[in-house]
């Protein structure tokens, strides 16, 4: 983790953001408190300095919020779309588009509660890529969002039809990767207290390099 003034940015490996059922310990939360009090409260005593969220097997970068005044100002910055989330994601087939913007509202799956789905009066969901590279069986996509739903990346390549490779709830899982191929590689944001634009750069762990390097020796651009 590295802190600045006000802000604490983590690289991470996939792991839980905060305790819920079945994650009592071992979650970011509770290494942020090893850190020491005074986090933020808004989210709740549950969810101590959490400003975003990851999906629970997502690696990469999140800030969380040392102060109140800290995360108001940046979850104002969420908001108004400021916040700049850029990640990396295998997708199982070959994109045919270089890039694309999808806009598809989102919300509960109303077959199956535990999962999200591309629904008509949905929340608005706005997700853009654009491809880095393909393979025979992959591609590899550098993916930003608008906006931030429960699972939006996720749910929003599989209703292309181009789920995130290892998904076990939007596509299937891989012998290559035992979680999603995605990955938060950078995050841009306004300083709280000095509104100086600040990005940090992460670049994805191992699992994710390994998947990638194991799919094909031929590569096509």
């Amino acid at each position: 983790m590295r802190a600045t003034s006000g802000i604490t940015t983590a690289r991470a490996a996939p792991a839980v953001v905060h305790p819920g059922p079945g994650h009592s310990s071992g979650t970011l939360v509770h290494g942020l408190l090893a850190r020491g009090r005074g986090w933020s409260t808004i989210g709740g005593t549950e969810r101590p300095g959490i400003v975003h969220r990851l999906d629970r097997d997502t690696s990469g970068l999140m800030v969380v919020a040392r102060n109140d005044t800290a995360h108001r100002e940046l979850a104002g910055q969420l908001q108004r779309r400021i916040m700049a989330r850029r990640y990396r994601a295998i997708v199982v087939g070959q994109v045919a588009e270089p890039g694309a913007r999808i806009e598809a509202a989102i919300a509960r799956d109303p077959g199956n509660r535990q999962r999200m789905a591309v629904v008509a009066n949905g929340r608005e969901a706005i997700t853009e890529f654009t491809r880095l590279s393909m393979m025979s069986a992959a591609s590899l996509l550098e993916v930003r969002l608008e906006t931030g739903r429960t699972h939006q990346i996720r749910v929003h390549l599989a209703y292309i039809h181009h789920p995130v490779l290892g998904d076990p709830v939007y596509g299937r899982r891989s012998p290559l990767i035992s979680r999603p191929a995605l990955h938060a590689e950078s995050l841009t944001l306004r300083h709280p207290r000095s509104g100086k634009l600040m990005t940090w750069h992460s670049e994805p762990p191992e699992d994710f390099q390994s998947a990638w390097n194991s799919l094909s020796h031929t590569t096509m651009r």
